[in-house]
């Protein structure tokens, strides 16, 4: 166990390493960006609004890379990685109030596709459908062939625009008063239905399809066939010995899938002005908020590297063969 953590752990820093170089080296440089317009709008000499910007933004971008860095990585074990120059507030703020809206939504979309694919793969399985299975594979030919930004168009426009049904963007409307109460809890997951609707339109048959595999490779098992011949009910085949032993690699990758969806979210909760880690990401590269950005990052890497970890200890956990040795 103390390998697996020093490994996840020496990943993160490779990865924050890799990160932090692409951020620096890309174009466009904040403080020259905000000088410009200071000095446009003030009409001050150029090195004037310079320092300004510096001050204001609180980067100065003659720093050597080497002192940069370690002051990043100081601030990551502090807990301060500095301040938002978007929004000037600190980043760990920021963070931590995208950070529920994320989870929220990820979790929601993952947990109900998961459920409804598995669901859906056994009974194909066990029903030996042809036309379900036909249907589930058109239904995976087009939706996986289309981005999942795609699809949450197609929704905003029909259930949004069309038919008024479902608001397009925020997490909850002004009008309601932020809290654990029940007006606001109705109104976040109206608000939440098509993000994660969009989700689950684009991931759900990828469930399906692995549930359904599985579950015919574990018919074709000595004790299924000896559970059958011995005339046990179907339900109890069904639960005590299919599903039991074709879902558990699932459940490893219900735990990789939630650190890729977590990664993934920048497109949808951009379009659809969700305040999550994917909205204030994307709003930090457009003005080169490099404090943020790294701290988004950084959210992100843990969150992967962390699932990652989790399904390896699940697996072993789950695996009854694996645990024993």
């Amino acid at each position: 166990m103390a390998k697996k953590l020093l490994i996840s752990l020496f990943t993160i820093f490779i990865a924050l390493v890799v990160m932090f170089l692409i951020i620096q080296s890309m174009p466009g440089d904040p403080v020259d960006i905000m000088a410009t317009d200071i000095m446009k709008r003030e009409n001050v000499q150029y090195q004037i609004a310079y320092d300004r910007a510096k001050a204001i933004l609180n980067y100065d971008p003659e720093m050597p890379m080497g002192q940069r860095f370690a002051n990043y990585v100081k601030g990551i074990v502090s807990g301060n990685m500095g301040i938002s120059m978007t929004y000037q507030k600190s980043v760990v703020s920021v963070v931590g109030g995208a950070l529920p809206w994320t989870l929220l939504v990820v979790s929601m979309s993952l947990l109900i596709s998961f459920t409804v694919g598995i669901l859906l793969g056994i009974y194909i399985a066990w029903k030996r459908s042809k036309i379900l299975n036909s249907v589930l594979i058109g239904y995976q030919s087009i939706f996986g062939a289309i981005p999942n930004y795609v699809i949450g168009y197609l929704l905003v426009f029909f259930f949004s625009v069309t038919l008024g049904a479902f608001p397009a963007r925020g997490a909850y409307s002004t009008s309601v008063t932020p809290g654990f109460n029940g007006a606001f809890i109705a109104d976040v997951m109206h608000h939440a239905f098509l993000p994660v609707f969009t989700y689950f339109l684009t991931t759900v048959a990828g469930w399906v399809l692995s549930m359904k595999a599985n579950s015919l490779s574990v018919l074709g098992e000595d004790y299924i066939t000896y559970a059958q011949v011995r005339g046990l009910p179907k339900r109890r085949i069904l639960v005590t010995y299919l599903s039991k032993n074709a879902i558990l690699p699932l459940v490893t990758s219900l735990a990789v899938s939630f650190g890729l969806l977590f990664g993934g979210s920048p497109l949808i909760e951009n379009m659809f002005f969700y305040p999550g880690v994917g909205y204030y990401l994307n709003k930090a590269i457009a003005s080169r908020d490099y404090p943020l950005m790294q701290g988004m990052f950084l959210i992100i890497i843990v969150m992967v590297v962390a699932s990652s970890l989790v399904a390896e200890f699940l697996y072993k956990y789950l695996n009854p063969r694996l645990r024993e040795s």
